[in-house]
Parts: C-alpha cells; structure tokens; sequence
C-alpha cells in the first residue's frame, strides 16, 4: 500500500487528525459573529459602520498578518508557530466575549491575526508531509475549512438562546475546539524544523500581470465570500427570517461549498484551461447572491444552495491556480503569500463596504450594485487568470 506522507505509519494518523481539526478551526470565529450581529449591535451600541468595521476587521487582519507568518517560521518553525497561533486564536474568541467594546475588537484582531498566520502555514505542511496525496489532502483541508465554518453558522444562534447570558458564550464557545487542536497538536510542535535555507530566491512577483491576476481573482472572490459570513445572516433577519433560519440558511450555504470546492481540482482539469469552470462558479456566486438579496423569502434555502456551490468551486479554483501558474514549489510559495496578502487586504472592503452602504441607505437593495461590480471584476480577472499559462512565460511574465 502506498504510504500516504512521510511520517511512520503510526504517527499519520495523529499528523492528519491535527491538520483536519486546525483547518476546522479556521473559519468559526468568523462564522459564528454573523448569525448573532444584530443582538451583538443592539448590546453594545454599534452603528451600520462600527458593525461593518467589526465583520472587516478578520479579514484584515489575514492580509496583514499572513505575510509575517513565513518569517515566523524560519525563526521558530512552522508547527510551533501553528501551536501558539492556536492558543492565541482561542484567548482571542474569549476575549471579544468580554464585556465592552475594547474586548469585542480587540479580541476580533487577536483572533484574525491568528487566522492569518496559520492559514499561511497550514497548506505548506498539507504538501511537505503529504507529498503524493497533495490533491486529495488539500481537498480535506477545504473540506474541514469549510465544515468549521458550516457548524459555527448553524450552531452559535442555539447556543446564545440555550445559555442565559445571550451571544457572549455563545461566541466564547468556538475556544474550546481551538484548544483542542493545540492539544493534538502538542506532540508536533516538539518536533518543529525550521525551513531549511535556500541561495536560490524567485524573481519578485510584483512585475508579474499574471500574479496579479491570480491575487485580483482571489481577493474579489474572498470579498464576496467575507460579505456573506459577515453580513447574510442580517440580510436575511430583516427579510423576515428568524435568527435561527438565518444562520441554518449560512450554515447550509457553506455545507453546500464543501461540494464544489472538493471538485474543484477535477473541474480545473476537465478543459484545455480553467476560464469555464471560473466562469459558472462566478454567475453561480452572483446569482445566489442576488437571490438572497431580492428573490421570494420562500426561495432563500434554494438560493443558498446555489451561492454555496458557486463560492465552494471558486474558492477551490483559486488554490489550484496558486499551483496551476507557477513554475516551482518555491514560485507557488511566493504567489500563496502575495495572493493571500494582497488578496485579503482587498477583500477587506467588502464587508466595510456593506457596513456604509446600510448607513446611508438603511436598506440592503443598494447591495444589488455592490454585488454586481465585485463579481463582474471577479469574472474578468478570473477569465485572465485561467488562461493556460505560467508566471515566468512570455505571456504570464
């Protein structure tokens, strides 16, 4: 049988229970705020912008802290860097569960900047310790990504109705899986290797169209994506949906992304090149957006359906153009951090966006053109991007 990673058999089963519930991990303190916004708005006195400013700041805090994460793991190796992000992560959910402002934002940085830095890390051990299964790994790491975030959506509404004080256990509750993957984690970090040195550096990334193609894609993408954990369950609240359905409704939606985003490696093999795929996933995204937005209040489980699917295989497709356009593993290194970096910090304006949007209107119908410019900028760059070519090439240089 072939083995699966570089580890003895024994210790691969421990390596992947690690790897899947550190992925798990990932999107819940993200998730779980939407569902509980509005009572979270109502407590502590935050306008349309300061709500806006709290789904953006996560966000954030991934383009600005991923970068810092290689540097990190050249100091102090990647597993041991993962195990303090881990911990930090899970003080930072306790603390936006304080009482006040400070503690909700403060805790919110913490827990982003953990997010940032580990996202960064995490694939890069997926392909060192799994080098024959790269594909099928990087498929459960999506999997568990997104399952994470699926039970963050879905759960955090009945835990706040169930506990007498309301969303702040509620929110503080996502801790306790963080915990739990720091200690599985334990015996990994005892055996961290930093990255091994290298004379051989990559041209800058900066020069290249194709890079910022790839980093464009991403990023519009991951706004559309931050848009809704951070603000469909309250878009769906005020079009009459309890906030149980409303985050049942997100809950589901990002079940339904495990689906395409699994497929997604399949999907960007299937033609000559990946500006189909790219294509459907976007007009699947836009159209469940939209339906969200403004189709019949019985059809919104339907919709949700069909903007998870169309999220899951965009996202999927943008990882495999990170592999798909580069030369070498240390090239594919570099476009992960720039594309994650940049890409995060553009992202960032969707749900800031929202936030000044719902100020100045009142209403989300002015999400309609919002909506439409982010995705028709996602369908071109995707289109760009999906062209058969690699950074370094006449074309993609």
């Amino acid at each position: 049988m072939k083995r699966l990673s570089r580890h003895p058999a024994r210790a691969t089963l421990i390596v992947l229970a690690g790897i899947i519930l550190i992925a798990i991990n990932l999107r819940p303190a993200l998730s779980s705020l939407a569902p509980v916004l509005t009572e979270v708005s109502r407590d502590t006195g935050l306008d349309s912008l300061s709500a806006g400013w709290l789904t953006t700041l996560p966000v954030l805090c991934l383009g600005l802290f991923g970068p810092l994460a290689p540097w990190l793991a050249r100091r102090h190796g990647s597993e041991r860097v993962i195990l303090v992000a881990l911990l930090t992560l899970a003080a930072g959910i306790v603390l936006r569960g304080l009482d006040g402002r400070t503690g909700l934002f403060g805790g919110t940085i913490v827990a982003g900047a953990s997010i940032g830095i580990i996202g960064v890390l995490l694939p890069g051990i997926v392909k060192r310790d799994f080098p024959g299964q790269a594909s099928l790994m990087t498929g459960v790491y999506t999997l568990a990504l997104c399952l994470g975030a699926a039970l963050a959506a879905g759960a955090t509404v009945p835990l706040a109705q169930w506990h007498t004080q309301g969303w702040r256990p509620a929110l503080m509750f996502w801790a306790i899986p963080a915990v739990l993957a720091a200690l599985v984690w334990l015996p990994q970090s005892r055996h961290s290797a930093r990255p091994a040195a290298t004379t051989h550096r990559e041209p800058s990334l900066l020069r290249s169209p194709l890079a910022w193609q790839v980093t464009a894609y991403l990023g519009l993408q991951s706004s559309l994506a931050y848009i809704v954990f951070g603000w469909l369950p309250s878009i769906l609240i005020d079009r009459g949906l309890t906030p149980v359905d409303a985050g049942l409704t997100l809950s589901l939606s990002v079940m339904m992304q495990m689906v395409t985003a699994l497929l997604a490696p399949a999907l960007a093999n299937l033609g000559r090149d990946q500006r189909l795929p790219i294509a459907i996933m976007v007009i699947l995204s836009f159209a469940g957006l939209i339906g969200m937005l403004e189709g019949a209040t019985s059809s919104l489980w339907w919709w949700g359906i069909v903007l998870g699917l169309g999220q899951g295989g965009a996202f999927g497709l943008a990882l495999a153009l990170i592999v798909l356009r580069t030369a070498n593993p240390v090239q594919a290194a570099s476009l992960s951090g720039m594309a994650q970096g940049v890409g995060y910090l553009m992202a960032a304006a969707g749900p800031l966006a929202v936030g000044l949007l719902h100020r100045q209107t009142g209403n989300w119908h002015s999400l309609v053109l919002l909506v439409s410019i982010i995705s028709l900028a996602d369908l071109v760059f995707g289109l760009l991007a999906g062209r058969k070519q690699v950074i370094g090439d006449q074309r993609g240089a």
